[in-house]
């Protein structure tokens, strides 16, 4: 087996054929673990607690807590950003590569190319394979934007690794890295602006959810501008300035580009193969994880374009394993859960009522503010929303999307209703522990259960 990328996917695969008792060579030129647990997931999680920290020392004395003093911001940041780097290893991949090489992979680093089928080119090494697996992850889109090139930048692998916070900045794109980090940035006394082309934040996810996030994003003090775009920069006095499409200019220390990201396959060869990638750089894979129109060629995490987050790489990795090893394990997609981990968090998993209506379902809906819970009473958490989804006919859930405090922990009760296909008359007769934010779920679920009778 030859496994190119050592993400999260990759990572999986090879450690668990090798301790199956198969050759397997994994090729990665960066590090083993993929971008989660160095610059993306672990640090961005650390500094959102670390900045959650902060705003709730300074709400101290509304609960009750006494009072408290915020040392100065920048200096704060620094501290963050220390105990962030302890969190991600310092981008350091040496015990997750002993960990692989102990398991019995053989681990090259370097970039992978295929020759002809059977055959990749390491760095002018030649690696035969009798399966080939493609986990070679996504990598951050750039706008082809005017001026933008010659401004300070950063893209959220940069932003995540830096020790000094910018006084302003300014976010392009609002999906969950753009949130995140411009609560981050605002917590820790940045000015921060962002710029979203769409009509809502969070891309396609409940609009009434979406709307949530941006009143609480912009009750911190960052400055959301929907439905518009950035047209062209220009450097001044060190600094960009971004003229945008209704006219304005905003300036800014450093802007984060945050567009989205694309699968990594522009370079592997896979044409010597047959395989063309979709435009959006993806691979079309079947339900076994083996790329379309091949027998030997597997594929896992963002290459495949269906669920670009480290837990559904995580889960096609162990498809893609089990079917290697002579199973036939398909995979089930309509449980795999999104989050935003602001906070109040962002959390969604299914279709949401418009999606299931477009595929013809006859789709019911319920809404629970979060803010009548007791829980939210004792945490001093304002409100917040649940909207649950389900499908009159068959009578389950379908889909769940919520904003509330911790909503990315405890939304897990719809991802099991749904993967499980549990009846909503079981669902409405679950008793939840009080005062938890749980018991959000009940009202919803007692009120489609009654629509479905």
């Amino acid at each position: 087996m030859v496994v190119l990328g050592a993400g999260s996917a990759g990572e999986t695969i090879a450690t668990k054929l090798a301790e199956s008792g198969r050759s397997v060579a994994l090729v990665e030129a960066l590090r083993v673990g993929g971008e989660c647990a160095y610059v993306a997931c672990m640090p961005s999680k650390a500094m959102l607690r670390s900045a959650e920290a902060r705003v709730d020392a300074g709400r101290l004395a509304e609960l009750g807590g006494g009072e408290a003093a915020l040392g100065e911001a920048a200096t704060a940041y620094r501290a963050a950003a220390v105990r962030r780097d302890e969190i991600s290893e310092h981008q350091d991949d040496s015990d997750a590569a002993d960990g692989v090489v102990q398991s019995g992979v053989t681990l090259v680093r370097a970039h992978g190319k295929v020759l002809r089928a059977g055959a990749v080119d390491v760095d002018g090494r030649e690696l035969g394979y009798t399966d080939l697996v493609v986990a070679t992850g996504s990598s951050a889109t750039t706008p082809d934007l005017d001026g933008l090139d010659g401004v300070p930048t950063w893209t959220s692998d940069a932003a995540l690794t830096a020790d000094e916070r910018p006084a302003s900045l300014l976010v392009l794109g609002g999906g969950a890295v753009g949130c995140e980090l411009a609560q981050v940035h605002v917590r820790f006394g940045s000015t921060v602006t962002l710029v979203e082309s769409g009509p809502q934040l969070a891309g396609k996810e409940e609009p009434s959810i979406a709307a949530l996030l941006a009143t609480v994003l912009r009750d911190e003090g960052v400055d959301v501008r929907l439905g518009t775009e950035v047209e062209r920069f220009e450097l001044r006095d060190g600094r960009a300035r971004g003229h945008l499409s209704d006219g304005s200019t905003v300036d800014a220390d450093r802007v984060l580009v945050a567009t989205g990201r694309t699968p990594n396959t522009s370079e592997l060869g896979l044409d010597a193969l047959g395989i063309t990638p979709a435009d959006d750089g993806s691979i079309e894979t079947d339900d076994n994880g083996r790329v379309k129109g091949q027998q030997h060629v597997w594929a896992a995490g963002d290459v495949t374009g269906i669920a670009p987050y480290t837990h559904a790489a995580g889960y096609q990795a162990r498809i893609v394993v089990e079917n290697l090893l002579g199973g036939d394990r398909k995979a089930d997609y309509r449980a795999i859960p999104r989050a935003i981990y602001t906070s109040p968090a962002v959390a969604s998993v299914g279709m949401a009522e418009q999606q299931a209506r477009d595929e013809g379902i006859d789709a019911l809906t319920a809404v629970m503010d979060i803010g009548e819970t007791a829980r939210s009473a004792t945490e001093g958490a304002g409100g917040g929303r649940l909207v649950l989804t389900a499908d009159r006919g068959r009578g389950v859930l379908i889909g769940a999307a919520a904003i509330g405090p911790r909503a990315d922990e405890w939304l897990s009760e719809a991802t099991l209703a749904i993967r499980a296909e549990i009846p909503l008359s079981v669902l409405a007769d679950v008793v939840h522990a009080f005062p938890t934010f749980g018991e959000a779920f009940e009202p919803p679920l007692q009120e489609l259960a009654a629509q479905v009778t």
